[in-house]
């Protein structure tokens, strides 16, 4: 029999394009639908070369695969090897199919029958089910952002999902911490698995992710068996395939996404497109999760402010008329001793509530700032020294700071304080004894890390880092609202985190708090880089001044408050006009050419308040000395050239501080001619 007379009725009956080579690779015999399927014309087929059928970059891996199969030959159905495998028409087009083999006796010897079938649309449908699987996919998740109440909604149900559909063996959601100094995996499937079935468990280089996270760019291996480089952060590679798809907030790495799959090449197209997807879904949720929090948390702290403002302002309004009656007394008691012993105790307990009404102020931002360009590395010494002999033997000390670090601008006594109370709050959290360190540093902010929290900038970071207890998340969340504690009763007041977030906010800084329950607590103040160099200050002498009967007008709306300035301005030898109201001052001094001063409270009640005030009293009278007075200080809100154009006097005052001041806004040389020569 001929080898064109091979089985001439099945040939044009089967619909798929069959092909019959010899054992040399060469096609004897072919349909019609393999011709018109390659693209041949008829008889065109015949004694090509089998591999000529395929693209050229796998001609020579199939004539292997061929040797191999004719000499062990036997029977393989079409779609058994899981594989896509290419055709390649005449014209050059390729397209996939799948093959089945057979091997067919005849009287030229042994023979191979190959049936082709092509399967674009199969192919195509396939593609279209696995991309509508994978669009469901991520709309499960976005489903889950919408619903979830907090990160752990969607990050944690992520791993499991994505390995579901992949058929991956691993998969990670990875966050740097907060002092990006590493990575902290945040949730996760297969690792324990893989780490149970491998006498080498998968981990990963947290070093090397680190690394890979900064670098902000997608990581794709195909073959890990290959990665002799390391590119892949994993400590035992083994084989299969990976991706690393980055985690971005506002153009800084965040964290990543990582899938590890245990077949070389597992990741195509449409697995990396689910894959990107679905990490920005992730970092978009997280991010405006993370902006949410941070913006009910400074409302929250605002609306405190406020409300702890308006306490303080009035809580100083009683300690004014508690200190200035206690004051008055102790004028008329002089001779007295035990008496002078009473008042003296008096008021020193009114000056610790007014202590306690100035940290209320420094959270409430509305205490008055005196900013001035101050040298970092000499005031922590200072604070060191002074540390030293107030942290107790039981705590290590150290106190760090980087070259060449610029100065702050900031009110140096109230940096002082904050960084003391920082200090003793990180004590406090080590009833065990443990190590403090303070540390400062450059901070640059750029235009695109700008935020809410740090305008763009240079700034000096100081940071207060213990190795103490800790704080757990909810917790943490309160740290900074005023009041709130967990110190038992008499060890603390709750108001040392809150004067220092209230005192960096209002420097143009910000305060972050970055803790760990069991591994301590780090707080760090950012704090704006001055422009000019520190100066030392020049002290003035104090000086005791009385009035010669010029006529003073003092505002105040509150009686009590009123009757004590009246009494310690006559008490200085000024005379003294009150009233209640702006406008009632306004007429005064329209009347009343001989008012050499006015002296007025802030805040007035209805109508002008004493800013208002003083402006109008300067309309009246462009030379018109003028003193304020508040428990407030200033109001945060006051634009600075306002706020500086007064001198203000906060309450509570002693009488010799009303007195200095009055005798300096009348005569504003007086500190000059006091000072030594």
């Amino acid at each position: 029999m001929s080898e064109s007379a091979l089985f001439p009725g099945l040939f044009e009956a089967v619909p798929d394009a069959l092909i019959v080579v010899d054992g040399d690779g060469r096609i004897v015999q072919a349909n019609a639908q393999a011709e018109r399927l390659f693209g041949y014309r008829s008889g065109g087929l015949e004694r090509v070369a089998i591999e000529q059928l395929i693209p050229a970059s796998a001609r020579d891996r199939h004539r292997d695969h061929r040797a191999r199969y004719m000499r062990q030959p036997h029977v393989r159905p079409m779609g058994v090897t899981g594989q896509s495998l290419i055709g390649q028409r005449l014209d050059g087009a390729q397209f996939p199919v799948e093959i089945a083999l057979s091997p067919i006796d005849s009287d030229q010897g042994l023979r191979y029958l190959a049936s082709v079938r092509d399967i674009s649309e199969t192919q195509r449908a396939r593609q279209a089910l696995v991309r509508a699987r994978y669009d469901a996919l991520a709309a499960r998740i976005g489903q889950l952002a919408l619903e979830a109440q907090d990160e752990s909604g969607v990050v944690d149900h992520v791993p499991a999902l994505l390995a579901a559909a992949l058929d991956t063996r691993v998969v990670a959601v990875v966050f740097v911490t907060d002092d990006r100094q590493s990575v902290a995996t945040r949730a996760s499937t297969g690792l324990d698995e893989a780490a149970a079935a491998s006498r080498s468990p998968i981990g990963f280089d947290r070093e090397a992710l680190l690394a890979r996270i900064a670098e902000g760019e997608t990581l794709v291996v195909d073959d890990l068996a290959g990665d002799t480089d390391g590119r892949f952060p994993l400590v035992v590679a083994g084989s299969g395939s990976a991706v690393l798809l980055p985690l971005s907030d506002r153009g800084r790495p965040m964290g990543a996404l990582l899938v590890v799959s245990s077949q070389p090449r597992h990741f195509d197209h449409d697995a990396l497109h689910l894959l990107q997807s679905v990490a920005n879904l992730i970092a978009a949720f997280v991010q405006r999760r993370r902006t949410e929090e941070q913006l009910a948390h400074s409302q929250r702290l605002d609306a405190i402010g406020q409300l702890t403002g308006g306490i303080a302002h009035d809580f100083n309004n009683l300690l004014t008329v508690l200190s200035g009656s206690l004051q008055l007394l102790e004028m008329e008691h002089e001779q007295r001793p035990e008496a002078s012993e009473l008042i003296a105790s008096a008021l020193r307990s009114v000056g610790r509530g007014a202590e306690l009404t100035g940290k209320l102020l420094a959270f409430a931002r509305r205490q008055r700032l005196m900013p001035q360009a101050v040298a970092v590395p000499a005031l922590l010494r200072d604070v060191e020294s002074m540390l030293q002999r107030t942290l107790g033997d039981s705590v290590r000390l150290y106190v760090r700071c980087e070259d060449d670090l610029p100065t702050a601008y900031v009110d140096p006594t109230q940096l002082d304080a904050a960084l003391v109370n920082l200090a003793l709050n990180a004590r406090d959290a080590m009833p065990r004894g443990g190590e403090i360190t303070v540390e400062a540093g450059v901070h640059q902010v750029g235009d695109q890390a700008a935020s809410g929290e740090l305008a763009a900038g240079r700034y000096v970071r100081i940071s207060v880092t213990d190795t103490g207890r800790g704080m757990a998340p909810e917790i943490l969340a309160r740290a900074m609202e005023p009041f709130f504690t967990t110190k038992e009763a008499g060890r603390g007041s709750g108001l040392g985190l809150s004067m220092a977030y209230g005192f960096a906010k209002q420097s143009g800084g910000h305060l972050r708090i970055d803790s760990t329950l069991g591994y301590g607590t780090r707080v760090a103040l950012f704090l704006p880089a001055a422009q000019a160099l520190a100066a030392a200050a020049s002290p003035v002498a104090a000086t005791r001044v009385q009035g010669k009967g010029e006529a003073v007008l003092v505002v105040e709306d509150d009686g009590a408050v009123r009757n004590i300035a009246v009494a310690f301005l006559r008490s200085a030898g000024y005379q003294v006009l009150a009233v209640a109201s702006a406008e009632e001052a306004l007429r005064r001094l329209s009347d009343d050419e001989s008012i050499a001063l006015l002296f007025s409270d802030v805040m007035l009640g209805e109508g002008m308040n004493g800013k208002e005030l003083a402006i109008a009293a300067r309309g009246l009278r462009p030379r018109l000395p003028i003193l304020l007075t508040s428990g407030y200080e200033i109001d945060a809100t006051e634009p600075a050239a306002t706020a500086e154009a007064f001198e203000l006097l906060r309450k509570p005052y002693r009488r010799e501080q009303l007195a200095a001041a009055v005798a300096r806004a009348l005569d504003p040389l007086i500190d000059e001619r006091a000072a030594p020569q």
